[in-house]
């Protein structure tokens, strides 16, 4: 829900609160209800959040200043008198919804750490970075009782470059009556305009200081250097024939890692590699913004060894703060043997994951989405039993007598070493609910690739197939990675992964990947709004035909059976 769209607590607020007492206490609910706010409560229900919660979670402390904290400090600083003492509270959170700074206050809003779903239930600021614009939460809206009687409105933050969410703005006041939009809205937009615009500046700053490092480091005949940022990557000729993906992929997390941790010294690269890395860190107004590796030869590479050391497992590939959290909290539920719940969109990684948890030996693995009752999987694990574990995949499609029998299961055997992966989509009935709230309390959700695009470069070299002896890695231009890490990967890692063969298995010329050869959607980068299911493949469709026919909108047009006038018409739609 955005506010180009009445608030529902703005047009049906007293149904709403009677709406939300009836939810909370089991009772049916009263026609009318939006079922965005209903999908909201269920999830803070589904993650186990109280609604009479009174001390949220506390945020770990930040191992050093985040960047975007930097920029947005002078922005902040100047706009605070223009909150007023009217009873307004200006917060900014990181991507991840830790609240970073805040100035102001509202009675009854109290001090909260982190604004995500997880743990304080829905709120404008996480309907922001879901949606990726602005978002409103008024009143009943809210989960908890603490804010029942205050509106807020969010705006993220988003990357100069990558497009991805850094952040959110938010601004709290007492509950609006006058709907939408709120009070507040302009100044929340304005505020995250000025602070996009001071990151595209310190951008700017931040890259050519990375490339005078990366000149100074690469003067003399035939000297291996590359400079890398997380974002951006200099690599020198000499360079290039030294590097593997696994040194590279070390080198990456190596420069994501750089800023919160002194990386002076010898980089710890695979056995095999059959170089050295000697790190030095690229320093910007005190601030480590990237680092400069200098290669050097072993006079052994010892290249039998680096044939039989295999590259980490994808499912483990990422070091973005998302990602680790994720893969960290299921690691650790997985060392008791209680039932465990991994949820995600489709190809985030949960069964893959999933295998990764139970290690090696036998696995009992049940997919609902081709035995919906468990007719075939249940008898087989009971047969087998002696301590196989199970693994049910596709949860979301198990028929009444599937779920029946699961719930069964449980209640006989609740300390059942079972792992049940779930993708959620249409409304769950009433006994698969009771099953996920059975396994709530021990859940890990995956975030989608398109919030942690920044693993895209890690995942590239794990996903690409080894080529041929022979011939080089499959590198990437910064054009080409740029496209990758703002595209927003509907399929996730498996599309990704998808595109990676495909591009290794059919490419015919030499040289780095650049972004004319990526798939016409992934190169043409996201549609301008968000787009429905249909929208999405009549896009894709529409890409097609016109890659297929060079560009030819008449005859892209045929091809599709509309007119040309419509098909500029859909492609003008999706730009808005």
């Amino acid at each position: 829900m955005t506010t180009t769209d009445p608030s529902p607590a703005a047009t049906a607020r007293p149904s709403l609160r009677l709406a939300r007492e009836r939810f909370l206490s089991g009772r049916p609910l009263p026609r009318g209800v939006p079922e965005d706010v209903v999908a909201a409560w269920r999830r803070a229900r589904f993650f186990g959040v109280p609604h009479d919660l009174a001390e949220p979670a506390t945020r770990p402390p930040l191992a050093a200043e985040p960047a975007l904290l930097g920029a947005a400090r002078p922005v902040l600083d100047r706009i605070v008198p223009a909150l007023g003492a009217d009873g307004a509270l200006l917060v900014l959170t990181d991507e991840r919804l830790r609240v970073l700074w805040t100035a102001g206050s509202v009675p009854g809003f109290g001090a909260c750490p982190v604004l995500s779903e997880q743990e304080v239930g829905n709120n404008s600021a996480a309907l922001a970075v879901r949606v990726r614009s602005r978002a409103e939460v008024h009143g009943p809206e809210h989960f908890l009782d603490r804010w029942q009687d205050v509106s807020a409105v969010s705006v993220p933050v988003l990357g100069p470059e990558s497009g991805q969410v850094l952040g959110t703005v938010s601004v709290v006041t007492r509950l609006c009556t006058a709907g939408a939009p709120h009070p507040q809205a302009a100044f929340a937009e304005a505020t995250v305009a000025a602070i996009e615009t001071e990151l595209r500046v310190r951008a700017g700053w931040d890259e050519r200081v990375l490339l005078d490092a990366y000149v100074r480091a690469s003067r003399g005949p035939d000297r291996a250097v590359a400079a890398l940022d997380g974002r951006n990557r200099l690599v020198s000729e000499a360079a290039q024939r030294l590097l593997t993906p696994e040194v590279l992929g070390v080198l990456e997390r190596t420069a994501a890692g750089a800023r919160d941790t002194d990386v002076t010294g010898f980089a710890e690269l695979p056995e095999g590699a059959g170089c050295t890395a000697r790190v030095t860190p690229v320093r910007q107004d005190g601030r480590t913004i990237g680092i400069v590796a200098a290669l050097e030869p072993l006079d052994d590479p010892a290249p039998k060894a680096s044939a039989s050391v295999s590259s980490p497992p994808v499912t483990l590939t990422g070091s973005s703060v998302p990602w680790r959290h994720a893969v960290g909290h299921a690691v650790e539920l997985a060392r008791s043997r209680e039932p465990l719940l991994l949820t995600g969109e489709r190809g985030t990684g949960k069964s893959a994951l999933a295998r990764e948890l139970f290690g090696p030996g036998p696995v009992q693995v049940a997919d609902a989405a081709r035995d919906t009752g468990l007719d075939q999987a249940l008898p087989a694990w009971r047969s087998g039993r002696s301590g196989r574990p199970l693994l049910l995949r596709h949860a979301e499609r198990l028929a009444q007598p599937g779920v029946a029998a699961l719930n069964s299961l449980l209640d006989q055997h609740p300390d059942i070493r079972l792992l049940v992966t779930y993708t959620p989509g249409a409304p769950a009935g009433p006994c698969l609910q009771r099953l996920l709230d059975k396994l709530s309390a021990r859940s890990v959700t995956l975030p989608p690739l398109r919030e942690r695009a920044e693993d895209i470069r890690e995942l590239l070299p794990a996903l690409t197939p080894r080529p041929a002896p022979g011939q080089p890695p499959l590198t990437w231009t910064l054009d080409a990675l740029h496209a990758l890490e703002r595209y927003p990967w509907p399929g996730n890692v498996t599309e990704l992964a998808h595109v990676v063969r495909a591009l290794a298995e059919h490419r015919r010329v030499s040289g780095p990947v650049r972004r004319a050869e990526l798939p016409d959607a992934v190169r043409e980068g996201p549609a301008a709004r968000p787009l429905s299911p249909m929208e999405h493949a009549e896009r894709a469709a529409i890409l097609e035909a016109l890659r297929r026919h060079g560009g030819n909108k008449a005859r892209a047009a045929a091809a599709l059976g509309i007119g040309r006038a419509t098909l500029y018409r859909k492609l003008r739609g999706y730009r808005r």
